[in-house]
């Protein structure tokens, strides 16, 4: 079993690395967190925390956006595309079962996405030590982004298998993973926003808000990245919204975990049902 998963998981690191999104992706992972590593940290005197701190609150915010949309690239096709090139039926026909095909996919895109995370991060942790903006507490901030940041990604990179067990086109998947990526990035927060100012002080605001932010995957890694960072003073916010939950920040992390968990189920039972 194991060894099956391996096989699928270096196919697909193979595929991913020679993949120009992926290089484009750790390119722009490096010119944005480099450019708010200088261009962002001019208050770190002021509120006397470290160059590197400030730089993690910022690409915070920052991996909201790009993580999902890189994580979704690399999965929108993992299926259909099988379908589009004929080879789905070889490999069903294999001893490989359709769990094992998947989570293999699922092990490569993740070590992809973890790949091109540390290459367009480190540069900017190294960058920043080098130039004396470092320190340890600095260096763990970016690990737990890295991580976090990844662990997002498996949340969308398992949405994107649902899409393409749903059809059968890759074009269509394409377009419905940009479809998730804008609802939930972006549609998503803007409704959370119009229901606060319709219902400041109403029972939306004082009850449901919080857990709406749990039930998004994008908002709950930036709720807990920021209260780790204790980031108030430097983005408020999200960060302010932190001090107000009716539960620890840690649970952000682990509605992630559910999150993605019970997104993969449901992909793998779909893959289940789909005819090569």
């Amino acid at each position: 079993m194991f060894q099956r998963i391996l096989t699928v998981a270096q196919q697909e690191v193979r595929i991913g690395l020679r993949n120009r999104w992926i290089l484009l992706s750790v390119v722009i992972l490096s010119a944005f967190s480099m450019a708010l590593a200088l261009l962002g940290s001019a208050p770190a005197g002021t509120l006397d925390v470290s160059r590197m701190t400030i730089t993690v609150a910022s690409l915070s915010s920052l991996s909201v956006y790009l993580v999902p949309l890189i994580a979704l690239l690399l999965a929108f096709d993992a299926v259909a595309g099988e379908i589009e090139r004929g080879t789905l039926l070889l490999i069903f026909s294999s001893p490989m079962t359709r769990s094992e095909f998947l989570i293999g996919k699922a092990v490569g895109h993740i070590c992809v996405l973890l790949f091109a995370l540390t290459l367009g991060y480190g540069s900017t942790a190294l960058m920043l030590a080098a130039t004396g903006g470092g320190d340890p507490s600095g260096f763990t901030d970016f690990a737990r982004l890295i991580a976090t940041s990844t662990i997002l990604g498996f949340a969308f990179l398992s949405l994107g298998y649902i899409v393409s067990s749903l059809v059968r086109q890759v074009t269509t998947a394409a377009a419905m993973a940009i479809g998730i990526w804008l609802v939930l990035i972006v549609l998503y927060d803007l409704a959370l926003l119009g229901a606060l100012v319709a219902d400041s002080e109403g029972f939306f605001a004082s009850r449901l808000f919080p857990f709406a932010l749990l039930a998004n995957p994008a908002d709950a890694f930036r709720l807990f990245n920021l209260s780790a960072l204790d980031a108030n003073a430097m983005v408020g916010g999200m960060a302010g919204v932190a001090e107000s939950l009716p539960f620890p920040p840690v649970a952000a992390l682990a509605s992630i975990f559910v999150f993605a968990g019970a997104a993969m189920s449901g992909a793998i039972l779909l893959l289940k049902r789909v005819s090569p």
